[in-house]
């Protein structure tokens, strides 16, 4: 097992890319903070894994990631719980837009920067702050997007804070190098989580389509690659950017070509 001795805090837990990667976690031999805004939720996925034969090795939290105070609440508790903090995988998000010259600020921007910018912020410093103070190392990873590294449909907000993920990630890998922490970014495409899942079939198509296999990316292939960062395993990728979008960042559509 991957993971075993491990301690990890997981935000956004009860739910998609967070709840499939504390599955992932547990089977992997980890112990697991389920960290969500939604406790009640959280407790649901501590529920199954312990159903799935796995007793003691969840616990659940509530917490906003956009204010500080709870995040540095949420890393204590893994502490109190769990002893310790290895990996924090700075998952939480929320999505939404509208056109830029139609936004609110406070809708439109604040709201998604305290959350999707702020709240990885938090995370980061927090943790790193405890895994400095055990002197045993850790891993940092952070759930930017597609959207972080190009211009797309309704996301002026959204996609500047996904990218300000990503100078986070390189940013504190060289700062925290000398504590034996390293920091990475994941940058899913189209995955069926929860917000893509409510769109229509014929949305969901088209999403599809953008993506190398032609279908939605499972939670549970994004779970793997980050169980795969949390380990030593991946000792040598620090500070970097791990595409998990199946080829939607290398071509725009496909195309019914004529013959020459």
């Amino acid at each position: 097992m991957r993971l075993d001795g491990k301690v990890a805090i997981i935000t956004g837990g009860a739910s998609g890319i967070g709840r499939a990667t504390v599955h992932k976690f547990v089977r992997e031999g980890a112990k697991v903070l389920v960290a969500d805004i939604d406790r009640a939720r959280a407790e649901e996925v501590v529920a199954e894994v312990e159903e799935a034969g796995f007793p003691g090795s969840a616990a659940a939290t509530a917490v906003d990631v956009s204010v500080f105070a709870q995040v540095e609440q949420m890393v204590a508790e893994a502490v109190r719980v769990f002893g310790a903090v290895h990996v924090i995988f700075n998952n939480a998000g929320i999505a939404g837009g509208v056109p830029l010259l139609e936004h609110d600020p406070e809708a439109d921007y604040e709201r998604i920067v305290r959350v999707d910018q702020n709240g990885v912020y938090y995370g980061i410093v927090a943790a790193g702050r405890q895994m400095a103070k055990q002197g045993s190392g850790g891993v940092i990873i952070s759930t930017s997007s597609v959207y972080g590294e190009q211009a797309a449909e309704l996301s002026f907000t959204y996609s500047a804070a996904k990218a300000a993920v990503i100078s986070f990630t390189r940013s504190a890998a060289y700062e925290l190098a000398e504590h034996g922490i390293r920091a990475v970014a994941i940058t899913p495409g189209r995955v069926a989580t929860p917000i893509i899942n409510q769109f229509s079939d014929e949305l969901r198509a088209t999403f599809a389509a953008e993506q190398l296999r032609g279908r939605l990316t499972n939670p549970d292939e994004i779970a793997d690659v980050v169980a795969f960062l949390a380990s030593d395993e991946s000792r040598v990728i620090n500070g970097t950017v791990v595409s998990v979008d199946d080829g939607y960042s290398v071509f725009k559509q496909r195309l019914q070509l004529p013959v020459f």
